[in-house]
């Protein structure tokens, strides 16, 4: 049977006030009802907590846009593991282009995936290339983001890891991958776990796209694409058009 599909909003830097981010949550939750793909929401950390009251009784989960590397301690301005699992987060965004472009490395990420799994929260792995070329030695790029992980994580581990292909060039600049684009990295990085691993632990890791996903293009990106779900920036801050895309992969 094949798997629900997998929507994680992304809220970044938004909305300005807890009073805003609650607003929105109940929006979505209203918008997206009925629907059978698994749903999350990812709030500033700031309003995690009211957040999470106001989704509690619904199928929506929760979702950190990151973790630190560190599980305690004298780490001003971090958020533990321990302390999302404490919230009853379910998954945590880590490696995201606007972090990796701030200096987060593969060696972070993978840091930041070892204390999500201890704390058996799940960890979304982004990774991406910063702009396409003709030889196509992006993919060189990709390639190298997740042998960082499977260089550490083995294959019950591996199957425990979600990972986001996110072209760079198309976050935040309205530019989207087409479809065989997208259709062509899903094959790249399961030609990729496969070789580590074999097929069948390959076809258990679920991947999803995010890049600039609209109502008007999330149908055929999810139909054509071969991706098991979306990571959504921009459009998961109107609950109307999030919940046209979470309904547009069923």
């Amino acid at each position: 049977m094949k798997k629900a599909p997998l929507i994680i909003g992304n809220w970044k830097l938004n909305p300005v006030s807890q009073k805003a981010a609650v607003t929105l949550a109940q929006a979505t939750i209203k918008a997206c009802r009925g629907t059978n793909a698994s749903i999350a929401i990812a709030p500033p950390f700031v309003y995690l907590s009211d957040v999470s009251k106001k989704i509690s009784r619904s199928k929506i989960l929760l979702a950190a846009q990151d973790v630190s590397t560190e599980p305690l301690g004298a780490f001003t301005g971090e958020i533990a593991a321990s302390q999302l699992r404490d919230l009853k987060i379910s998954y945590v965004i880590i490696g995201h282009s606007e972090r990796r472009a701030r200096g987060e490395t593969d060696s972070d990420v993978v840091q930041k995936v070892t204390q999500a799994l201890k704390n058996k929260l799940t960890p979304v792995v982004c990774v991406g290339e910063k702009e396409r070329d003709a030889k196509g030695d992006f993919y060189t790029t990709v390639a190298k983001q997740i042998k960082a992980l499977t260089a550490v994580f083995g294959t019950t581990d591996i199957k425990k890891i979600v990972i986001a292909y996110e072209p760079i060039w198309a976050i935040g600049t309205g530019k989207t991958a087409t479809v065989e684009d997208v259709k062509e990295m899903q094959l790249f990085i399961y030609s990729v776990l496969t070789k580590v691993f074999d097929r069948k632990v390959a076809n258990s890791v679920k991947l999803l796209y995010g890049g600039s996903v609209k109502p008007h293009n999330a149908k055929v990106l999810h139909a054509d694409g071969g991706m098991g779900g979306f990571l959504v920036g921009g459009a998961s801050l109107n609950a109307t058009d999030f919940a046209a895309i979470v309904k547009a992969t069923e």
